[in-house]
């Protein structure tokens, strides 16, 4: 099945850990961006936009919590600890901070593989999205990232699942246009428009039978884009 793998950032000052992290996720078909800093780790998330987080509290520059809390202020996307600091008190405040798992170093390689797939799971099924989305003889699965349609497999890209995901969680409802960007592209790209209606004209293309007049990811002019599946249609 055509499969569009998810992305992890790990935010990890240490190269030996990170190359032990490298190893293990991308042996379990995750793709991966690294970052050493909190800074760095900002700007990989913005702009890669990955799908999970694994983060170490003891960064260079700033604490790993400034990281996990400055994310939350513009998504929603799955965050787990990864540190050596294994006082209650601290897994209190890295849960406080926005994330959601802590794993303790030294880690077990099962067990961490086990939590980022739980994660991934849970952040799908927490949606409206979590379901196998059903557009006439489409058939997109968000969280295994797979499209077919009554004869073939559908290629949709990681942006493209992102934008449906984002849209299905609101599944019948308006999405404006500013929330779209800034939990797909992220906040530093509000003004991106074209490349909102770019993807929009490509996903209709792939799930609507006939693009041009569109049944299932309609415009609402001045306002934003509403996803209707098989179940939310009139």
């Amino acid at each position: 099945m055509t499969e569009a793998m998810h992305r992890i950032l790990v935010v990890e000052d240490d190269p030996a850990i990170r190359t032990v992290l490298k190893a293990l996720l991308e042996s379990a078909r995750f793709r991966l961006a690294e970052a050493a800093t909190a800074a760095r780790a900002e700007i990989e998330a913005r702009a890669g936009k990955p799908d999970l987080l694994l983060v170490d509290l003891g960064l260079p520059d700033t604490d790993g919590l400034t990281v996990i809390r400055h994310v939350r202020k513009w998504s929603p996307v799955p965050i787990i600890v990864l540190s050596a600091r294994a006082a209650e008190e601290q897994k209190i405040a890295a849960l406080d901070a926005g994330a959601d798992d802590y794993v303790t170093k030294p880690f077990s390689a099962p067990e961490l593989l086990a939590r980022v797939r739980a994660a991934l799971r849970r952040a799908v099924r927490g949606s409206e999205a979590g379901h196998v989305l059903s557009f006439g003889d489409v058939q997109v699965d968000i969280a295994r990232r797979t499209a077919r349609g009554l004869k073939a497999q559908i290629h949709l890209t990681p942006l493209e699942y992102r934008v449906l995901e984002c849209l299905g969680r609101h599944a019948g409802l308006i999405v404006r246009q500013d929330q779209l960007l800034k939990e797909v592209w992220g906040p530093g790209h509000l003004q991106d428009s074209r490349g909102l209606r770019v993807c929009v004209k490509n996903l209709r293309s792939k799930i609507e039978a006939d693009p041009h007049r569109p049944k299932y990811l309609v415009t609402d002019p001045g306002l934003g884009y509403r996803l209707r599946t098989d179940e939310t249609v009139e």
